[in-house]
């Protein structure tokens, strides 16, 4: 507001502290309650919703194109990508008593290879139904060279040439003979891909289109007959293509769908990599995924101990899809298969798949009497000599989803109409995961202290259904007209550093807490900028983060952040939320209606912050400390870059507030610089300063 020498005292407890023996154990109880407590009340909220709107056969002949469409949006398909040529090659062929299998590849998009075996019975004399199998994730690789999981699958595609039927195995992205990535989230930390709407589940998608794509081609085969089946991932993929096209007209899942209830509650998330979800932007339970077969013949099969596909959820989404066949007249196309077992491809399951395929594209009801058996050694199915140097199979999660290039606007006009469509687009695409209705209890008071001439106060206030956070407020004792009031959104750096400086007086009022060192230095900082002016200084710590803290383990902090993802939010996206709650909190408490309100805060959480401002009114200011420049290094929200990245984020909140960066990379933001040359924005619109540590006092 007046200089950089203020700024610095601004951020004496919250930036650039040396902070001694940071505690090593902190006690997450509170945390881990909260947050289970919130995933138990959110997955309720996404169950109870689901298909509620589905009452008559109506409904759904007026709801199921636009569901379609947003599932090919959730899958990074929308829009579809071109159909290029797949120019597919055979390689070689393999030679059975009753069968040959052709090993072939094709490109679904331009060096996005797909390698398979095409299983063909002898002496064919008419066009025959035809079954796409895609595999579960069940590798064969020996000294290094990857065979694909077709190899794995082999007897499936085996048994149904044998039985007249052409089949089509296709390797998975991950498990090829070209090895992509399915664990984007899961253990690769790639939390850019929410940002771009990316899913490894879409690639799976589009090769499965694509793979029908060359089976019309192939002159053995009855179009108007296509099936798919597979197991696990291979389940998962078949509810993907099954869904999404409806040139498939039978279909038979393996352990490959339970509902949001096992996966975020139960945790089976944690076994399960990104292949398996959709970037859940709607806010699906599953069983909207299933009705989406109907009403073509499906056959949900699962085993009764299976750890990652629990029969208590499969058992509620089939009650589920089969009310919306029931609603169709169709209830004797959908049933479900239970056998013996864990998560294993046993002969029980296959024997009803193939039963279920025998019956609805062959009209055949006779008793199998062939079983599935592997016939040939890995090398035999091999496509690939040696792996094509075009290839983008290894990075196609940069590429799939298209992302934004957003351009200067030519005038003022122009910049309304685009920065507007943004805002939408964060509302519906990014922030869906926000509550409609801000509907909650007041905020308490919880201490209310003076020491040493400085107030402390806690305010307890709720974001959200089992979201309980504090708000803490720092001022002169004798304060009585505020002439600005600042709030730090903390990350976990400056949690502890804020923890540091405040103990030194108020250490009885933070014994709920594991501190770390008292920073007395800081402590005096922050009386010398008080006793000089009529500031209150606010504190707030998001979801996550100090008071409410979650188990610190690496696998928890991921697999937490994987189960926002599927709920169709993001841990960042609902720490926006703590921050406006937080800012209304403030408004909300006496004294503070009519003062002028800043945001402050660092790193990641500046974005957070950032983010946050675009949503409040009247945010006076905005100071942020090592701002990321792409979403890329985060904040991490669903589809944010399909249509901006941070620059065009800047831009639009500097256009509502005063934006001071503290940054050593002011040319990263040349686009929200011209903005506002083409506004004609005031020079201290947009500020940039050396970051903290690097300024000196001064005027």
């Amino acid at each position: 507001m007046r200089n950089c020498f203020l700024i610095s005292f601004c951020l004496a407890v919250s930036t650039g502290l040396t902070v001694a023996n940071e505690p090593q154990a902190i006690d997450t109880s509170r945390g881990d309650k909260m947050i289970a407590a919130y995933f138990r009340v959110e997955t309720e909220r996404l169950r109870d919703a689901c298909l509620a709107e589905i009452q008559t056969a109506e409904d759904w002949q007026q709801n199921k194109q636009g569901y379609r469409g947003e599932l090919l949006e959730m899958l990074g398909l929308d829009p579809l990508p071109e159909k290029t040529d797949l120019k597919p090659v055979v390689t070689g062929k393999v030679e059975h008593d009753e069968f040959t299998v052709e090993n072939v590849q094709f490109q679904s998009r331009p060096g996005l290879y797909v390698t398979g075996n095409l299983y063909l019975p002898k002496n064919i004399d008419e066009k025959l139904p035809a079954i796409l199998y895609v595999c579960g994730h069940g590798g064969v690789k020996k000294d290094g060279i990857s065979y694909g999981n077709k190899t794995h699958y082999q007897h499936h595609g085996g048994w149904f040439a044998r039985n007249g039927y052409v089949c089509l195995t296709i390797d998975t992205l991950q498990l090829g003979e070209i090895e992509g990535i399915h664990h984007g989230t899961y253990n690769r930390n790639r939390w850019w891909w929410l940002n771009r709407g990316y899913t490894s589940a879409g690639v799976e998608a589009w090769n499965c289109v694509r793979a029908l794509d060359y089976l019309e081609t192939r002159p053995e085969v009855d179009a108007s007959r296509f099936g798919v089946t597979g197991r696990s991932g291979g389940g998962a993929y078949s509810w993907w293509i099954a869904a999404i096209d409806e040139r498939i007209k039978c279909a038979v899942p393996v352990a490959g769908i339970t509902d949001l209830q096992n996966h975020v509650v139960d945790g089976c998330v944690e076994g399960h990599c990104d292949c398996m979800y959709m970037v859940n932007t709607y806010q699906w339970d599953y069983a909207k995924v299933a009705a989406l077969v109907s009403p073509r013949p499906l056959l949900i099969s699962n085993t009764d101990t299976d750890r990652i596909f629990p029969l208590d959820g499969v058992v509620r989404t089939f009650e589920s899809v089969r009310r919306i066949y029931t609603l169709q007249s169709a209830a004797d196309k959908v049933a479900l298969n239970i056998t013996a077992g864990g998560h294993k491809d046993t002969q029980e399951l296959q024997v009803h798949a193939f039963r279920w395929f025998n019956q609805h594209l062959k009209n055949d009801d006779s008793l199998i009497e062939k079983t599935a058996v592997k016939f040939f050694e890995p090398e035999q199915l091999k496509v690939f000599e040696s792996l094509p140097t075009d290839e983008v199979n290894t990075k196609i999660d940069e590429t799939f989803v298209a992302q934004a290039t957003p351009k200067l606007p030519s005038d003022r006009s122009d910049w309304t109409r685009q920065q507007k469509m943004w805002r939408a687009a964060l509302a519906t695409k990014s922030f869906a995961g926000w509550p409609t209705v801000n509907e909650f209890g007041e905020s308490q008071e919880v201490f209310n202290v003076v020491n040493d001439g400085i107030r402390f106060r806690a305010i307890d206030f709720t974001s959200q259904d089992a979201i309980e956070l504090r708000l803490y407020l720092v001022e002169r004792s004798d304060l009585e007209n505020r002439d600005l009031v600042v709030l730090n959104v903390l990350d976990d750096k400056s949690w502890i550093e804020f923890l540091a400086a405040t103990r030194v007086a108020f250490e009885k009022q933070l014994d709920d807490e594991t501190l770390p060192d008292a920073d007395k230095e800081a402590f005096e900082q922050t009386k010398q900028m008080l006793a000089s002016f009529a500031w209150t200084m606010a504190y707030v710590a998001p979801r996550g983060i100090g008071p409410t803290a979650w188990d610190r383990s690496e696998k928890k902090q991921t697999q937490h952040q994987r189960r926002f993802y599927l709920l169709g939010q993001s841990l960042d996206g609902m720490r926006v939320w703590d921050v406006r709650r937080a800012a209304q909190t403030l408004r909300a408490t006496d004294g503070f209606t009519d003062v002028p309100l800043w945001l402050q805060s660092q790193r990641q959480m500046a974005g957070v912050t950032l983010y946050a401002s675009l949503f409040e009114p009247e945010v006076a200011r905005l100071d942020l400390h090592e701002l990321p420049t792409s979403h890329r290094e985060g904040p991490f929200f669903l589809n944010v870059t399909r249509f901006l990245d941070m620059p065009q984020a800047v831009a639009m909140a500097a256009e509502r507030s005063r934006v001071v960066f503290y940054t050593s990379e002011p040319a990263a933001w040349k686009y929200a610089q011209g903005v506002g040359e083409v506004l004609g924005w005031d020079e201290k619109q947009l500020q940039f300063r050396k970051p903290v540590a690097d300024n000196a006092p001064s005027e």
